[in-house]
């Protein structure tokens, strides 16, 4: 009765080892997402509204292309 239970065992162990190659061959790798550029060009936008308040508007329109540019980039 031993034997049966560890042949069963063994069955068990090479199902489930196959069912997870399958799962994790079918995973695809997830990209990492970095930020960094966005907040790198919020700040700069902050020290050019300090510098130069009167040119702000034109830093944060550019920003803001490139920040929106960036996250479609990034998300695709």
């Amino acid at each position: 009765m031993s034997e049966l239970d560890a042949r069963l065992r063994d069955e068990i162990d090479d199902q489930v080892a196959e069912a997870l190659d399958a799962y994790l061959a079918e995973q695809q790798p997830r990209r990492v997402r970095r930020g960094w550029p966005v907040v790198v060009t919020v700040a700069l936008g902050v020290v050019t509204t300090w510098l130069a308040p009167g040119a702000a508007w034109a830093a944060w329109l550019a920003i803001a292309a490139i920040n929106v540019a960036w996250l479609v980039v990034v998300s695709e």
